[in-house]
């Protein structure tokens, strides 16, 4: 498990120097016009500043949402689209971090400031690979990334804060134990978490900033994830934590840094944004109706406090460089490196010497495609064969076979269609009467790929593949709820928490309706369209629904499928999806992609 002693004795300088550092407690190019320094800023000296330019350059490099992708993503989770010049698209293959140590180390050649950060979601939602290990290979791997400092995102509480800390301090799993002869070392670089509290205590988590200093350069960042957080992970993993508001809390520690003397400051935030185009490269700051960003961090953006220099962000799984004004109305650089690890930002912060501020008119940012055309690094290759070594024997065994891709994108997905009758197959092994299954899209986490990805064969989806795009563990439950309630819970795919940002669940097979997208607010779906095996929906009778746990909870802003009663817990969601493979496939007679055609989607 041990990195190479060279590297061991690197990782702990690192852990070191961080110790002794002032520790306590972010698509486009020209997101910023770079705009010419003060007349006195090429060559300015202080007064007694024996020679030492007024202005420093520092190199900022980030991502965000890897969750655990140490191996190339495959299907449309391992693209990008990018904008040619002549308004064209195109994709490229991108991720992969063998690929991503090779393009930061290039990155960074002749920068001597230069800091790497990321927002949050690192972990969780992980791929066999690392998931397997509970994320000790993902860390691993940052650690050898030489990430300096992260947020939590909502996905580093998917197994609760004792193992979040676990995963900081390092130490063996409480019940798996150790997977090597030696004890997992633990994160070298700060995991951040300023709005999540101890119910008892009051106090953050983790801790709140961190503050990076090279000679007279210092640059604080505040590490937050998105408040509504209780609601997109299962509540044993959010259990005795609260969440509180973003920018309250980035503006309460901005204050403190302040107070300390760090006047540059960039806040993590695993909140997102929605950009005008899905090409990583496209302006955000284009004129024109309908370009730019949308979403919760342009709220969040444009009410932290101006100390704030910059914000890297996450969470949408987008791509976007964009400049949002801040409270004084000065634009501000806000970014995302979409996921996977398929991009990184490049910020270049402007340090004033004589202020000890960031000259924002001269912050420069752009994302830069992690490509697959450069070296591999080594080391990230020989820590993927040691880890895959451990997981073959299980993640190499075949659960099913398919003809042909089936996807994960799109309001009603293939891959959701299929999600869904597996789990109402399971429901029906619990009890013959259940009648549908509801899958929520986020818990879809991959396509499965028809090309083989290692030896298995075209066609043959593994356990790996299996775990990659169910990786949460979650149960498939079985409830009661009545007719008006499904019709409810329908609707709260488009209203509520969920207005802004629609939530389409996938649904079973015999479960159709439309969905008016010229409507507003749960009129979108059309309730006199909505039909059980060409059935209209009775709201006095009683439905048995199949979903999986995190739903069955009220998860992702659905309160009304907490209310089912005579809930039963059946096994897995993975084992679900095991089960109905193999029952209903064989090389011979594969499964075909299904045609998701439930969702009549009008508008």
């Amino acid at each position: 498990m041990p990195a190479s002693s060279q590297s061991d004795r690197r990782r702990r300088g690192r852990r070191t120097r961080r110790l002794l550092a002032l520790a306590a407690g972010a698509a486009t190019v020209g997101a910023l016009t770079a705009a010419a320094l003060p007349a006195s800023a090429g060559a300015g000296h202080k007064p007694g500043g024996h020679g030492t330019s007024r202005y420093q350059d520092v190199q900022l490099l980030s991502f965000n949402d890897l969750h655990g992708n140490l191996e190339p993503p495959a299907g449309s989770s391992g693209r990008v689209t990018e904008l040619q010049a002549d308004g064209t698209t195109k994709t490229v293959d991108a991720g992969g971090v063998e690929y991503l140590a090779t393009h930061l180390r290039q990155a960074r050649e002749g920068e001597k400031y230069s800091i790497t950060a990321a927002g949050g979601d690192l972990v969780g939602a992980s791929p066999l690979l690392s998931g397997l290990f509970h994320d000790e290979p993902a860390i691993e791997a940052l650690n050898r990334l030489d990430l300096d400092v992260t947020s939590v995102g909502n996905h580093e509480f998917d197994e609760g804060a004792r193992e979040l800390a676990r995963l900081q301090n390092g130490g063996c799993h409480p019940t798996d134990g150790c997977y090597t002869d030696e004890e997992f070392e633990g994160a070298d670089f700060p995991y951040l978490a300023a709005n999540v509290l101890d119910e008892k205590t009051g106090r953050p988590v983790l801790k709140p900033y961190w503050v990076w200093k090279k000679k007279d350069v210092k640059i604080g960042f505040i590490g937050v994830t998105l408040e509504g957080t209780p609601d997109i992970v299962s509540a044993e993993g959010v259990k005795g934590l609260t969440f509180k508001d973003e920018v309250e809390t980035i503006d309460k520690y901005a204050k403190v840094l302040q107070k300390q003397g760090v006047k540059s400051i960039v806040a993590l935030v695993h909140e997102g944004g929605f950009p005008a185009s899905a090409s990583y490269n496209y302006d955000c700051d284009s004129p024109g109706a309908g370009d730019g960003v949308s979403g919760p961090i342009v709220e969040i953006a444009r009410n932290v406090t101006p100390q704030v220099d910059a914000l890297v962000t996450g969470h949408t799984h987008n791509a976007y460089v964009c400049t949002i004004p801040d409270p004084a109305g000065k634009p501000r650089t806000v970014t995302s490196a979409a996921s996977f690890g398929r991009l990184y930002t490049d910020t270049t912060l402007t340090y004033d010497r004589w202020t000890g501020d960031i000259a924002r008119t001269a912050v420069k940012s752009a994302n830069h495609v992690v490509t697959r055309d450069v070296p591999r690094a080594a080391d990230m290759t020989e820590l993927i064969d040691r880890w895959n070594t451990l997981a073959a024997p299980i993640g190499n065994r075949p659960i099913g076979y398919i003809s042909g891709d089936i996807g994960n994108s799109g309001t009603e997905s293939p891959l959701g269609d299929l999600i869904a009758d597996a789990q109402l197959a399971h429901g029906r092994k619990l009890d013959p009467e259940t009648d549908l299954a509801l899958m929520n899209p986020g818990g879809i986490r991959a396509p499965l790929t028809y090309a083989a990805k290692a030896g298995e064969g075209d066609g043959v989806v593994t356990y790996a593949e299996g775990f990659t795009v169910q990786p949460f563990a979650n149960t498939v439950n079985l409830q009661d709820l009545t007719g008006a309630q499904l019709i409810q819970v329908l609707k709260e795919q488009v209203s509520g928490a969920n207005q802004a940002a629609p939530k389409i669940l996938q649904v079973s097979s015999g479960l159709t309706y439309t969905l008016d997208l010229t409507r507003t607010g749960a009129d979108r779906v059309v309730t006199d369209s909505i039909r059980l095996n060409g059935a209209a929906i009775d709201p006095a009778a009683t439905y048995r629904v199949a979903s999986n746990s995190f739903l069955a909870g009220g998860g992702d802003g659905f309160p009304t499928l907490g209310q089912g009663t005579d809930d039963l817990v059946g096994a897995d969601d993975l084992t679900a999806l095991e089960e109905y493979l193999t029952a209903n496939s064989s090389p011979a007679d594969p499964i075909a992609p299904p045609k998701a055609d439930r969702i009549t989607i009008v508008g």
